[in-house]
This record gives C-alpha cells, structure tokens and sequence, in this order.
C-alpha cells in the first residue's frame, strides 16, 4: 500500500502504550524540509506553529509529530529534540542547534488511562523506530486512542486511527499523507456511506451524526475530538506554497469527516516539501486534498 515514506526522504515513526491507549507518532525528514501549516478546528492543541507562517525567522523544521495527551502530551515533542540533537540536527543559533519540531494533539484521555501521556521518553522511542517501511496503520501510535462518533458519548463511538497513502505523478512528483482520526462525526467513504462513527446498538450499523445534532443541544457535544494530518511531498514548495498547499489539504477533512471543522475539533494539517522538482501548485493542493481523505478512510479500516 503506497504511504508517505514513498516520499524521498521521509521517515514515520510510532510508539504507544497499549493499556493505556496513547501514543505519539513522529514524521521524521532526513534533513530539514520547508513547511506550512492550515488550522481549521476551533479546539486545537499545538507547539511552534506560529513560525510556519510566513514572515517568520525560521524557514525550515527538523520533524512534526502527532502525539495523544492533549496539551500534556506536547511534552513528548522534547524528546524528538533531543533526538535530534544528538544528531547535530536544529536551527543554528551560535551557542547550540535547536531542533524545531511542530506538533500537534489530539484528546485521548477519557479512553485509556488519563494519568499517562505522551512523554519525552515515548517522543525519543518513537524516533528510534522511525523507518521508510510501508506505514502501520490502525490504533497504532498517536492512533492507538483515536476514536470517531461521539456525539452520543464514547460508549457508542468506533475506533479511529492513523491512516496512510500516496501516489506518483508520471513526471516524478511524489505526494503522501498521513492521518489521525480522531473526530466528533463520523468517517465517510466517496459516495457518503459511514465506515466509521456512532454505533447503533439495534441495527448493528451506524446513526448519521447530522441526525444526532438536530435534535441534541451543544451542550451535549463532546470536546474530545481532533483530526491531525502531514502531507509531505517532493515537489518544491515555498512557505507560502506550502502553506497554501495545507489550505487545499484541508478540504480532505471534510470530504472524509462529516461534519468537519467544529468548535469542538482541532483539526491541523501540516506540508513538509522535501524535493527540488518543479511543480504546480494548484495541481499539489487538489491532489494532497484527495490524499488527506484516503489517509483518513484507510486510518478507520480494517484491511
């Protein structure tokens, strides 16, 4: 199955607890690699962001990682730095090498053990099993908590997870994206059927969510949701093309989750270019959107 290491250049690398159903997922370049970002969630949790827009100092990053634990497990992305440093990799700023790690959470703790998350020993782990093999999917890393449909609490949701995919255009541009469902709605495949969401207990399928949501109140909406994408790409791209690329990207979402962009996700998606190749922008935007759904789909099945 094709899958963001078909990028030049890029590594994925998962660790997670399973008792207690977390984990952090890190997206590890071999060098440093330009990068944008799209926040379009109401609810995100994040580190460095902000100098992925343009107009900032920092061009370039090291690594993005994707970690469980909502704000607390920001503090794995100190063990991706330290990483990194013990391979001389980081910004330079005269007295060391700073290594600059996005990252971003998703919410994760009402479903395993809410006193563990992400730390900077799961954050080093995870790099160290970084590799260019086809990506694991599933509950695996960041997606070993991952759930989907919880408008009518977690006792009904199905479970998300990471999900890959990737493909190459005939002059050698290469596109892959990397996802982590975790949403307040459901997962839908290309024609509008759930694969993934609120379970319906009598007819062993699935209640839509818009259903739910026209006869709920908001104050019965879950918070805990986030739906976190990277699509890395060898085509070259600037800050500002990458960030315009992670605008398009975005529109994977809501092809893939239904609803998308509530109050109540924070959902994120991150471009990472790493090659030298020519390319079009607007042809890189349409084909990462469609990516970012297939990555979405694939992080809800089971095949």
């Amino acid at each position: 199955m094709a899958s963001i290491v078909d990028v030049p250049g890029i590594k994925v690398g998962h660790f997670h607890l399973e008792d207690s159903r977390t984990g952090c997922t890190v997206i590890l370049p071999d060098k440093r690699v330009i990068a944008g970002v799209d926040v379009r969630g109401s609810a995100p949790g994040s580190r460095e962001i902000e100098l992925l827009k343009p107009v900032r100092l920092v061009e370039e990053i090291d690594a993005v990682l994707l970690t469980g634990g909502s704000a607390f497990g920001l503090d794995a992305a100190g063990g991706v730095q330290a990483f990194l440093e013990e391979q001389g990799r980081g910004y330079d700023v005269g007295a060391a090498r700073v290594p600059i790690v996005p990252t971003a959470v998703i919410f994760d703790l009402a479903v395993g053990d809410a006193s563990i998350r992400p730390n900077r020993d799961m954050g080093y782990q995870a790099c160290e099993r970084a590799t260019n093999a086809p990506v694991e999917e599933g509950r695996i890393g960041v997606g070993c908590g991952a759930t989907v449909g919880k408008l009518l609490g977690m006792e009904y949701s199905s479970p998300g997870g990471v999900g890959s995919a990737a493909m190459t255009l005939e002059n050698g541009i290469i596109i892959g994206a990397l996802s982590v469902i975790n949403a307040l709605g459901e997962v839908i495949d290309w024609q509008g059927d759930i694969l993934a969401g609120i379970r319906n207990e009598k007819t062993s399928g699935f209640t839509p969510s818009l259903d739910v949501m026209v006869s709920a109140s908001a104050a019965e909406f879950s918070s805990t949701n986030t739906t976190l994408a990277v699509v890395a790409t060898n085509a070259k791209l600037t800050r500002e093309t990458a960030t315009k690329v992670a605008q398009m990207a975005q529109d994977g979402l809501a092809l893939a989750v239904r609803p998308a962009h509530t109050l109540y996700d924070g959902d994120i998606v991150f471009v990472v270019s790493t090659g030298e190749k020519k390319c079009d922008v607007n042809t890189v935007g349409a084909l990462s959107c469609q990516l970012v759904a297939e990555s979405i789909r694939r992080g809800v099945r089971r095949d």
